[in-house]
């Protein structure tokens, strides 16, 4: 089976699913609907990444393609630099995943992910390279003209610099911040920013090795900074994932700091300073009910979207707003990014509790009262058959009845796992507790192995 694009990028286990070969005809593929301008590629950390990264450029340098190579950077730092440079780009990632997967990524000359019609023709154009090929690897063209592969390392420094120019700090900051980078893509570029600007920062989880990436570490197991930043007396702690676009805080006490909280921190505080265009924001349909009320006493409106930050960021464009995000910890601050960004979300949650001068776990407790939710992943053998599951949906239905208003019930396909997410929320944990294990149980017995 050929690789196929999912909510994020192209992804498999590195070697077997996503190939070296693999890689280079996704790379002559891309080029065939995406080049001409020259293309910017990147990795993160995985010790699969370099491999990857040179066969992907080496296909896309075989279309004529001439690719600067940006090596270790954060997939927002790469998106920001397409849109800077007016190019194409493919970052080799499978963000929060565990070391063994990696993914390819392909972003349009404006930064962002690409419309579907694009992903489905460069699929179609995949299967033709290798229907064409032998063993799965298609024939580098005879013409003798190739572009070539160039370094551009450097330019990771425009990109902290356009981090640092999107903050300000007094010069004798009085937080001290944790930030945990996940043994990730932002390794070296949370830590030179966070210095930039003068931060009392005590860096964690910088110590990449390739097999390390998001181990126990980063914005998918916060517990891990909320320690240091316990142990540490610190005021507040930021963590990233493997691929730097998303963040999780953490307040003084230890506790957690989501993206649905981080947004009803940004909107009201932009909100008083006039500058929320159009009085609303984004959210995905994961956002918790909490959220919901919190915005709508506030009088802020509300664009909900399907998960995915790719959702979040075409919705913000659409309807002409400057805030969205995911309680996953992708938000997205339009003015200065065109995808999810942690670092600039660190940042702008430092530059938002230095200035009010209250700590993080007072402000996020006053901006929103959560609701009891809980998200499952139910391993099945093909999430694709969720929607045609129809003993499943009428569970749905009978316990969305007994919910009422009061309570709400998301089942989707994961794109990157072999799961079905089920997510359910109600004022009571015994409602939610109750209700999980009825959706849990059906989607097992009908989807499971």
């Amino acid at each position: 089976m050929q690789p196929r694009f999912g909510t994020d990028g192209i992804r498999g286990v590195a070697g077997s699913e996503l190939t070296p070969g693999m890689a280079r005809v996704i790379g002559r593929a891309a080029a065939r609907h995406l080049g001409g301008a020259g293309f910017i590629v990147g990795a993160d950390t995985r010790i699969s990444g370099p491999v990857l990264k040179g066969a992907l450029a080496a296909g896309l340098a075989a279309e004529g393609e001439t690719v600067t190579d940006l090596g270790v950077v954060p997939t927002p730092g790469l998106a920001w630099l397409a849109a800077e440079r007016a190019r194409p780009g493919a970052m080799v990632s499978a963000s929060h995943n565990p070391f063994a997967d990696n993914g390819i990524k392909l972003l349009s000359a404006e930064g962002t992910k690409l419309p579907d019609a694009v992903e489905r023709a460069i699929e179609l154009e995949i299967d033709e390279l290798v229907g064409a090929g032998d063993s799965g690897v298609a024939a580098v063209p005879a013409d003798p003209f190739v572009g070539e592969i160039v370094d551009g390392r450097d330019a990771v420094d425009d990109y902290v610099a356009h981090l640092a120019a999107a903050v300000t700090l007094p010069e004798h900051n009085h937080l001290r911040v944790v930030c945990d980078c996940a043994h990730g893509a932002a390794s070296k570029v949370a830590p030179a920013v966070l210095y930039r600007l003068g931060v009392d920062a005590e860096i964690v989880g910088n110590a990449p090795d390739g097999v390390n990436i998001n181990a126990g570490c980063g914005a998918t197991k916060p517990d891990f900074v909320a320690r240091e930043v316990v142990r540490r007396n610190a005021d507040l702690g930021i963590a990233l994932d493997g691929d730097a676009d998303r963040m999780i805080a953490v307040d003084h006490l230890g506790g957690v700091v989501d993206g649905d909280a981080l947004l009803a921190l940004f909107a009201f505080d932009l909100h008083e300073k006039g500058e929320l265009d159009n009085d609303a924001i984004v959210a995905t349909v994961m956002s918790n009910l909490g959220l919901r009320r919190a915005l709508a006493a506030a009088g802020i409106g509300l664009v909900e979207t399907p998960v995915g930050d790719r959702f979040v960021a075409d919705a913000l464009v659409t309807h002409g707003l400057v805030l969205g995000g995911e309680q996953s910890g992708h938000i997205v601050f339009r003015r200065e990014a065109t995808t999810g960004d942690g670092i600039l979300t660190g940042l702008k949650l430092i530059e938002l509790v230095e200035r009010l001068g209250r700590p993080l776990a007072e402000l996020a407790g006053a901006a929103i009262t959560r609701v009891p939710q809980e998200l499952r992943n139910v391993a099945v053998d093909n999430p694709g058959r969720l929607g045609e599951a129809r003993l499943v949906w009428q569970e749905v239905e009978a316990v969305e009845r007994q919910l009422g208003e009061s309570g709400r019930i998301l089942l989707r396909s994961s794109g990157t796992e072999s799961a079905v997410r089920v997510m359910v929320e109600a004022d009571s944990r015994e409602a939610v507790d109750a209700a999980l294990a009825r959706i849990v149980a059906v989607v097992e017995r009908e989807l499971g192995s």
